[in-house]
């Protein structure tokens, strides 16, 4: 998006500027909602030319651009939520949500270097792989009333205006997000630990010790890898503690010349596994206590590129 300065001296027009300063914030919603950074940067380009589209009088009567902008990002957002949900049915294997590097990583892995802060997505408990797998559960209009009120805190009228519902269905929609939310996340693990726990699994892949592996794996744990149609990615879920160890015992045979590095992904202790600097694919883990219990593995290279150097 080029946007020209209304002032002559090379000074920003303060009005434009408040309304730019708004796009990380609008990054931040829509990936929250999508899962996707390239879907977030879609969606806030469109939210973009809508304001530019109306005429100059028209945005100096809008009392609050930065809520409009909001307003308007999140309708988009709930419009395109119905339609990715028969999109990810058609998808080939397990669908993932995006893994995003931490800061210095997001900054040194985009093409062409560094990358403006407004294009970047705050690392918090809110985009951890396990809280976005959870959102992916929810419905629509469930997952927005609960991301607007809880996480960005917009009161419940405000998130009724978005929705189109009555500020009452819209605290429903939210308690029932947060019913989901806490039926599914595992008791909270100390970061120190879950980085401990992440770093033995790796020495333990690495040195083939499926015994090691076991037993830092939950008896019930889960690895989902989302490969969208690679060759030879799996397209099903492999469940049970002994049948994961095995199957990255195997997944390491095949690729002998893979370098495992230790890295934050989505701001959770993760792996990212690289072949000559290029990222092949990243996995995020769900701690339990002192097991691990999911490991989301993804190689669809369409979501890897701010991970390749």
């Amino acid at each position: 998006m080029s946007v020209q300065s209304d002032l002559g001296d090379g000074r920003l027009d303060p009005a434009l500027s408040a309304v730019l300063s708004e796009r990380r914030q609008l990054i931040n919603l829509a990936y929250r909602f999508l899962g996707s950074v390239a879907d977030a940067e879609d969606v806030v380009q469109e939210t973009y030319a809508r304001w530019y589209a109306m005429s100059p009088r028209q945005r100096e009567d809008i009392a609050s651009p930065g809520g409009w902008l909001t307003k308007v990002a999140s309708r988009i957002c709930l419009d395109l939520l119905g339609s990715a949900r028969a999109k990810r049915e058609m998808y080939v294997g397990e669908w993932v949500p995006e893994p995003l590097p931490d800061r210095m990583e997001w900054f040194s892995g985009r093409s062409g270097g560094a990358v403006d802060p407004a294009d970047r997505v705050t690392l918090d408990e809110s985009v951890n792989m396990a809280f976005l797998i959870v959102l992916e559960s929810m419905t629509p209009a469930e997952r927005v009333a609960f991301i607007l009120h809880d996480v960005f805190h917009y009161s419940f009228a405000e998130v009724a205006e978005i929705v189109g519902r009555t500020p009452a269905a819209c605290r429903k929609l939210a308690s029932s997000a947060r019913r989901r939310m806490r039926g599914q996340q595992a008791p909270a693990t100390a970061a120190a630990q879950r980085a401990g726990i992440v770093r033995d699994f790796k020495q333990a892949w690495e040195s083939q010790d499926i015994e090691a592996l076991i037993g830092l794996l939950d008896p019930d744990a889960t690895t989902i890898t989302d490969g969208g149609g690679l060759v030879g990615a799996q397209l099903h879920p492999v469940e049970g503690g002994e049948q994961v160890a095995r199957f990255f015992i195997d997944s390491a045979g095949t690729a002998p010349d893979l370098t495992i590095l230790e890295c934050k992904v989505n701001g959770q202790p993760g792996l990212v596994l690289q072949r000559d600097g290029v990222a092949l694919s990243v996995l995020a883990f769900d701690v339990a206590g002192d097991r691990i219990k999911h490991i989301w593995a993804v190689l669809n290279p369409d979501k890897l590129r701010s991970w390749t150097l």
